[in-house]
């Protein structure tokens, strides 16, 4: 960015940054609710509700095939392969200079 667009677009900074905030807030959650042991928890405090008498049967039915549903989606989502330390996959690839 040039300094004559930076200055013009400086007032636009707060946006930007409240902006980019929301997003990986927004981000975070999704994260979080999505998390399969979060999601697992959530179905141990509807099975106790349910026997509680919290919740009818048609609340629990509904409410559980909502969470079964975002398990079998994190399921079925290929994992993310994280390198590790004795990972050297990549160094066959690099060019010794």
């Amino acid at each position: 960015m040039g300094l004559v667009s930076g200055l013009l677009l400086l007032p636009l900074a707060p946006v930007r940054g409240t902006i980019w905030v929301a997003d990986h807030l927004l981000q975070e959650a999704l994260r979080q609710a999505h998390d399969p042991r979060a999601v697992q928890a959530r179905l141990a405090a509807l099975n106790r509700a349910l026997d509680e008498g919290a919740i009818d049967e048609a609340t629990f039915e509904r409410e559980e095939e909502r969470l079964l549903a975002i398990l079998e989606r994190q399921a079925a989502r290929p994992t993310e392969r994280t390198p590790t330390t004795t990972d050297h996959s990549d160094r066959s690839q690099r060019r010794h200079v």
